[in-house]
């Protein structure tokens, strides 16, 4: 549907809405954008009643409840009119459990970076008369974890905007760069991933969004594609991450007292005199890399390959971040240790020492 029908029909309902009479056709042409014509020009005023012909079928199959009617006995010319009563939203009646449900989806999603999202749908609640209180969890501390690339890719899904992001693949040590139209992300398995056109491989692809590195950069302008029709993106990522993952077992080593997270989910505990040996189960391998880089060097895996693997391989990322941000501050510092900077700095001391000088003292009293 065009911009400037869309706007014709929103003026429509916004008119048939205003009034409790029914308004005709010539009072409609001269009220509503859109619909400016000569009546006494047969073309025009025929082309003028198809479109509000097309306009009625349009507003009753998004079925609004568009009345016909005169306005008296002594009218010959039937008249149109919106009867707020049938227009209106029925109330929304929720039970206890079901508003404190809705309250606990919004606060989920505030952590999941929806945040927008969830106050608009608790606001329209509240609009509609509906008490949700946000804060009653029945107990619950819900939560749901989101990559970093879950915003940024989520907008530019919406927007139809490409993306480049580099992507890290488990058997190569340098992430990949890639070139995405995204047509949405969802949720599969407990792990987020995004569906799209791969620009250079010209074939749709999902990406796990666990594995993107660094930042993700729009290019281009919004609306610059459209996906597929009816196309479904839960099947896609199925077909692409295969049959579900066996579980596995992991061995570490662990500082004593140390990781208490750790043990809590072992299966098998050994204490040593040095450090104690744990068997963890696993089914994701980044998942489970990701949460043993957060121990730091309390904790060192033995085995198996691929979470070591995959453990080093996060570090180095880490050490490659931590290294441009030190580079960073050294430039920052470098800038604020030159002659120039020196100079400036021993500018505005001398400009405050004048200002505070016994000369300049007086001459403000004397003012």
């Amino acid at each position: 549907m065009s911009r400037s029908r869309t706007e014709r029909l929103v003026n429509l309902v916004i008119c048939l809405l205003s009034t409790r009479r029914f308004l005709t056709a010539a009072q409609i042409a001269a009220t509503v954008p859109g619909y400016e014509h000569d009546p006494d020009d047969a073309r025009e005023h025929e082309a003028f009643q198809r479109k509000f012909e097309r306009d009625k079928a349009e507003l009753r199959d998004l079925g609004v409840p568009l009345e016909t009617g005169t306005a008296s006995a002594f009218d010959t010319e039937p008249g149109y009119r919106i009867a707020r009563r049938e227009y209106a939203l029925p109330e929304i009646p929720l039970k206890p459990d079901e508003a404190a449900a809705v309250g606990i989806a919004a606060r989920l999603w505030q952590h999941a970076g929806l945040a927008a999202a969830a106050s608009s749908g608790l606001a329209k609640l509240r609009a509609a008369g509906v008490d949700v209180d946000p804060h009653a969890t029945l107990g619950l501390e819900p939560m749901v974890n989101v990559d970093p690339a879950f915003a940024p890719l989520a907008a530019a899904a919406r927007d139809r905007r490409e993306v480049r992001f580099d992507y890290r693949v488990p058997d190569r040590d340098a992430p990949d760069h890639r070139r995405l139209q995204p047509w949405g992300v969802v949720c599969w398995r407990g792990r987020w991933y995004v569906v799209g056109h791969d620009l250079d491989r010209d074939a749709t692809r999902c990406f796990r969004l666990s594995r993107v590195v660094g930042p993700v950069r729009a290019a281009g302008t919004a609306g610059a594609y459209q996906p597929p029709v009816g196309v479904d993106l839960i099947s896609h990522v199925a077909r692409w991450s295969g049959p579900t993952e066996h579980a596995g077992r992991a061995t570490v080593l662990v500082t004593p007292g140390r990781a208490a997270g750790l043990r809590r989910v072992a299966v098998e505990v050994t204490c040593g005199p040095e450090a104690d040996r744990l068997v963890l189960p696993y089914t994701d391998v980044d998942l489970l890399a990701s949460h043993l880089v957060g121990y730091g060097p309390e904790v060192r895996v033995l085995d198996p390959p691929e979470v070591r693997d995959a453990v080093i391989q996060r570090l180095k990322e880490i050490a490659v971040r931590h290294d441009s941000l030190a580079v960073g501050q050294l430039s920052a510092r470098s800038e604020l240790a030159s002659p120039a900077a020196a100079g400036r700095r021993a500018g505005s001391v001398s400009a405050r020492s004048e200002l505070a000088s016994p000369a300049v003292a007086n001459g403000r009293s004397a003012r």
